[in-house]
């Protein structure tokens, strides 16, 4: 199977490379968005534009795949191998021009992700892996910090787009800053899970993610070293996700259930 993952990983890279070639060129412009959960969850015709780009690519290249797409897409394959596609995650920032955005291509064998790549263009910045055999940025290895103590601990997270969610999300947030070093919020799923795998966190977690925010991101984290927890609520099919530096991570999580960051 390994020449199969490469090959997977490969074709990820090779086509979230070019779609994030092409959502870098239109970064900075104006955009329309619409809503999609609320009203303040966006989607623009670039997120559209992307994932079709992906989605043929990808079934020129293995047609006998399945795709499952951010955007609506939704390819039943025969072939064992399914691909999960954010084609903008960060949407919202891309939208301000801002650069915490990238695309996400997860390949996932037989029900497991085997694959992952995810392209930060506006910060030149390609995290990947293959199952066991580590995790890469801009094709150099990577590994998690070595952080022990959570009070020193820089941790990525992100908000939901519901209202009353995110009311919740600020009392959890007002019990947990003064337990570790500071929160960030760069408002990609992926982009965090790869930043945690590159030492530049150490740690994200966030509920309420869907399968194609996290897939590769988790893989990526957990092959650099992070321990890594996903929780579904298949209810929802949305998770709990957590990516975190072995020396904190029982603590972290300990902490998180303490304020219900797992449930709210």
């Amino acid at each position: 199977m390994t020449a199969l993952h490469n090959e997977l990983h490969e074709l990820a890279c090779l086509i979230g490379r070019e779609s994030a070639a092409m959502v870098l060129d239109r970064h900075g412009e104006l955009h329309e968005a619409d809503t999609k959960a609320s009203d303040i969850d966006l989607v623009t015709q670039i997120d559209r534009a992307s994932e079709q780009l992906i989605t043929q690519r990808l079934r020129a290249a293995r047609p006998n795949d399945g795709i499952v797409g951010e955007e609506g897409t939704a390819v039943i394959g025969t072939s064992g191998v399914q691909w999960l596609v954010d084609p903008i995650d960060g949407t919202t920032s891309f939208f301000y021009g801002l650069p915490g955005f990238s695309v996400s291509i997860a390949a996932r064998l037989d029900g497991q992700v085997v694959a992952g790549c995810v392209v930060a263009p506006a910060i030149n910045a390609e995290y990947s892996a293959v199952l066991g055999r580590g995790a890469t940025m801009n094709g150099e290895p990577i590994s998690c910090r070595d952080t022990s103590s959570l009070s020193k601990a820089l941790v990525g997270t992100g908000f939901a787009p519901d209202h009353r969610r995110r009311t919740r999300q600020g009392h959890m947030f007002a019990a947990i800053i003064p337990q570790i070093r500071d929160i960030r919020r760069m408002g990609s799923a992926a982009l965090d899970l790869s930043a945690v795998a590159a030492g530049q966190l150490d740690a994200y977690f966030e509920i309420g993610l869907s399968l194609w925010d996290y897939a590769a991101g988790v893989l990526i984290a957990a092959e650099a070293g992070a321990l890594t927890i996903v929780e579904p609520d298949h209810a929802s099919d949305r998770a709990f996700v957590v990516a975190a530096a072995p020396g904190i991570a029982d603590e972290l999580v300990a902490l998180l259930r303490a304020h219900d960051a797992d449930t709210v």
